[in-house]
This record gives C-alpha cells, sequence and structure tokens, in this order.
C-alpha cells in the first residue's frame, strides 16, 4: 500500500491536467496550480484560449474516447506523467421533468458525467501504476440539496459524479491515488448568470448564511488544498463551499 504524509500545499514539479479550463472556475484552479509551482495543461472544446502566463492549453473534447486518448497519451509522453486530474467540464439544464427531453437529457449526461468517465478511466489505472496521484471533481450542491435553480437533468448528473468519485476512493486508496469532489453553491460565473437571467440571482444575504455568493477564487484555493499533500489524509470527500448553504 503507497502512503504519503501529508505536507504544505505546495505543487512544484507536479503536472496538472484541468478539463472545462477556459471556464471561470477552471481558469481560476489553472491560474492557481501555476502559481503553486505546478505544470498546468488547461484544456476546453475551443481550438484556442489563452488561460493564463505559463499555462499550456490543449483542444479537448471530454465526451470523445479518442481525444482523451490523443491527450493524455502526449501528455504523458511530453511530460513524464500525470499528478493531478481535475475535472470541470460541465454543462447545465433548467428543463422540468415533464418537459424535459431525451436530447436534453443525453447532452448533459454525455459531458457531466461521459466527461468524467472518459479522463478518468484513463488516468485514474496510470495514477493506480504510479503509487500517487489527485483526482478532483467538479460536483455540486445540486447533488446534496435536490438543486438550487436547475432541472433534474443536471442534479441527477452531478449526484452521479459524487458517486462515481466515492468509488474510485476506495478502489485508488490502496494505491496512493486520492479522489476527492467539490460541491460548490452559486458561484458567480457566466453559468449561474445563465440560470438567474435577467432578473438575476435572489439577494445573497437572504439566502446564503455567509452573505455573499462563492466566486472563482474560493473554488480554487479549495481545489488546491485538495490537490496538494496538504490533504494526504482525505479522500472520498465531498467538500462543500457554498458559504453554509448546506451543512452536514
Amino acid at each position: 500500500m503507497s502512503q504519503h504524509m501529508s505536507g504544505p500545499a505546495n505543487l512544484a514539479g507536479q503536472v496538472a491536467l484541468i478539463t472545462g479550463g477556459a471556464g471561470a472556475m477552471g481558469r481560476a484552479i489553472a491560474q492557481a496550480f501555476h502559481e503553486a509551482g505546478a505544470h498546468v495543461v488547461a484544456t476546453d472544446r475551443a481550438d484556442h484560449e489563452e488561460i493564463g502566463p505559463g499555462i499550456e492549453y490543449r483542444r479537448y473534447d471530454v465526451t470523445s474516447r479518442a481525444d482523451t486518448d490523443a491527450v493524455v497519451e502526449d501528455i504523458v509522453a511530453g511530460h513524464g506523467g500525470i499528478d493531478i486530474l481535475v475535472l470541470c467540464a460541465g454543462i447545465i439544464a433548467r428543463t422540468p421533468l415533464a418537459e424535459s427531453t431525451d436530447e436534453e437529457w443525453d447532452a448533459v449526461m454525455s459531458v457531466n458525467v461521459r466527461g468524467v468517465v472518459n479522463p478518468t478511466r484513463k488516468v485514474f489505472p496510470l495514477m493506480c501504476e504510479r503509487g500517487y496521484g489527485k483526482i478532483l471533481a467538479a460536483g455540486s450542491i445540486a447533488a446534496k440539496n435536490g438543486g438550487v435553480a436547475s432541472g433534474p437533468a443536471y442534479v441527477a448528473s452531478k449526484s452521479a459524479v459524487h458517486g462515481m468519485m466515492r468509488w474510485m476512493a476506495k478502489a485508488g486508496a490502496p494505491h496512493g491515488v486520492y479522489v476527492n469532489t467539490l460541491a460548490p453553491g452559486p458561484v458567480e460565473t457566466a453559468m449561474w448568470a445563465s440560470v438567474t437571467g435577467k432578473a438575476g440571482a435572489p439577494a445573497a444575504n437572504k439566502t446564503v448564511p455567509l452573505g455573499r455568493y462563492g466566486n472563482p477564487d474560493d473554488i480554487a484555493q479549495a481545489a488546491l488544498f485538495l490537490c496538494s499533500q496538504a490533504s494526504n489524509w482525505i479522500t472520498g470527500t465531498s467538500l462543500d463551499i457554498s458559504g453554509g448553504m448546506w451543512m452536514d
């Protein structure tokens, strides 16, 4: 069994692959990891994105196994391995159950669930073989409370992610592979704006005990903790980052 003691939140010399890296949360995580010393490969569906100085970018469609094989194999060949995998690619849907379509369900499940399955199916065994790795998935408070402003397809997809990460945590623990999930509440991003629409979000001081909605840096700092050796006695957890909207 591989065992690793906890230490400082330093990522020097490590290689981090981040999906959904052009989104607000993925971008903030990429920048925080780079500042902590990691070589960061941020990915998304666009041909080109400027994530930040010193951050490598690659196009990657997480719903494609062929893309997954190509991206992971290229990173391993070029950098010697992948120490950290952060799964931020995702889409949201608000349609109530009765009005939801097969196409919407397929789209949400393809990105939010298969977009986690594909990269982990490729990277997880490599980490187990090496005896170390950190995997972190962006889940949601919706998996715990049934959704803040999202529909059933989104809630179901994030619930699937939380469950899959727990399975991987148990399977990876004997091999020194740590697997955790973030459960953010509402974070002020383009996705949240698309949910709240023109009317805007309800006043945070009426819905969030800490009095404000989250920002991408809140998520990035939690991700840094869970992907560094500072959290080497934590696996299988779902970290609530919701300003107190969910407490357990």
